[in-house]
């Protein structure tokens, strides 16, 4: 049996995808879904708003203005950059448990006592399943008259 390979949780492949998602995560609708994180986010273009107003017009003191813009807006990327993801780690889980399906070997008992290994596909294939149209899960109608 060969060592599943465990996918390293700053995984190349999952962190871009998760920036590309968060990015694509700022459209209002999508953030619509989430309430609060809208309101985060509504709250964010609207001081950035007020913060460029205030530049446009020589204001003075910005730095309070520029903090909660920058802390406004480094809240909304980081969670969009956590549900993404999670949800890159969650389709490379799946996709190693769909590979480990197709890759699966059952043993075959057969009424001699000796077992025969069938790869576990699905749908099975006529070489693996014998010509039976049963799946290996379903009990055989001899064995429940027993």
């Amino acid at each position: 049996m060969t060592a599943a390979k465990t996918r390293s949780l700053w995984d190349p492949a999952i962190v871009r995808g998760a920036v590309r998602g968060a990015l694509v995560k700022l459209k209002p609708q999508t953030m619509a879904r989430n309430p609060v994180m809208f309101v985060v986010e509504v709250g964010s273009v609207l001081t950035t708003l007020a913060l460029l107003r205030d530049v446009i017009q020589s204001r003075a003191g910005l730095s309070f203005e520029i903090q909660i813009t920058f802390w406004l807006w480094l809240t909304v990327l980081f969670a969009n950059f956590a549900e993404a993801m999670a949800e890159g780690r969650g389709k490379a889980q799946a996709d190693t448990l769909r590979r480990a399906r197709t890759e699966t070997v059952a043993s075959l008992l057969a009424p001699d006592g000796s077992t025969e290994g069938l790869a576990s596909t699905f749908p099975p294939t006529a070489k693996s399943s014998k010509g039976s149209h049963r799946s290996m899960s379903q009990p055989s109608p001899a064995s429940l008259r027993r």
